[in-house]
């Protein structure tokens, strides 16, 4: 656990969490944050076998968030299968009784311009993450008005950017940012739609690249001047255990903890004491 973290609570106990891309990198930083406090995780991922090139399954993942202290589900499935998700929420509730928190964290990304992205991966990338988000949303709203019923402080968190609406950040890759925006866009309308649920709904994005199996397969990235997912991980934290309705804001990592009095970020760093880190997209 990072040193400049809050203080543990019992902020997330007993809640049950569904994060999707849950596997590795960003999500299961988070799984492990939320797991801490004796939470439920319920792993949506695709990764069931070993990939020398993408390390982590939904088994393995399961194994760390239950040495954090948690409790884990793990479940193998495509976020672009309707069947398959509702399948995951009904066996979510069997198992943990409901939901209280969706983590819309599964992407996928292509760097790519019009010339160099095929229709098969504009579908990939729209489907996942603008489709899958809108898709695991809708699946768990029943159980998130239920959990709002009982004061359970249900949430919907989405890790996509602030919407900003600037050629430079469509140009280089038009297919990607119009993924990405649709994850937010999910964001926008849903935390007016579900507002008088209770339910708040809002985003979650880096300011600087973060070190992930992903991040690392992108031609020409140095990780060494990324942060750690973990960065993330401490936001949503924070986010997940605040009071109040505070719903269709998009957050910056850093901003989060710097509001909680969290200003030494050195301990994210993947290279201890860099000051340069490498920028995200989508920050103005």
């Amino acid at each position: 656990m990072n040193t400049s973290t809050p203080p543990l609570t019992a902020g997330l106990k007993d809640k049950t969490l569904l994060i999707t891309g849950a596997s590795r990198g960003i999500g299961l930083a988070i799984a492990k944050r939320a797991a801490a406090d004796g939470a439920n995780i319920v792993i949506l991922a695709k990764t069931t076998d070993p990939n020398p090139k993408l390390p982590g399954t939904i088994f393995s993942a399961a194994k760390e968030i239950e040495a954090c202290g948690g409790k884990a589900l793990p479940l193998a499935v495509d976020i672009r299968d309707d069947h398959a998700v509702f399948a995951a929420v009904t066996k979510a509730v069997e198992v943990f009784g409901g939901i209280d928190i969706l983590i819309n964290n599964a992407s996928a990304i292509s760097l790519t311009n019009t010339e160099a992205t095929p229709m098969k991966r504009f579908d990939l990338m729209n489907g996942i993450n603008a489709r899958g988000t809108y898709l695991c949303t809708a699946a768990c709203l029943a159980e998130l008005k239920k959990s709002a019923k009982a004061g359970r402080n249900p949430q919907v968190l989405t890790m996509s950017p602030p919407l900003s609406m600037k050629t430079h950040w469509f140009s280089a890759h038009t297919a990607y940012s119009m993924a990405k925006y649709g994850m937010s866009m999910c964001t926008l309308g849903h935390a007016g739609e579900f507002k008088k649920f209770g339910i708040a709904v809002n985003s979650l994005w880096p300011r600087t690249a973060i070190a992930t199996a992903a991040m690392q397969m992108i031609p020409g990235v140095d990780v060494a001047l990324c942060r750690t997912p973990e960065i993330l991980a401490d936001a949503a934290y924070l986010i997940l255990t605040g009071t109040g309705l505070a719903t269709g804001n998009f957050y910056i990592d850093d901003d989060v903890l710097a509001a909680h009095g969290i200003v030494d970020l050195d301990c994210y760093a993947v290279t201890p004491g860099n000051k340069n880190f490498l920028p995200d997209f989508f920050v103005d």
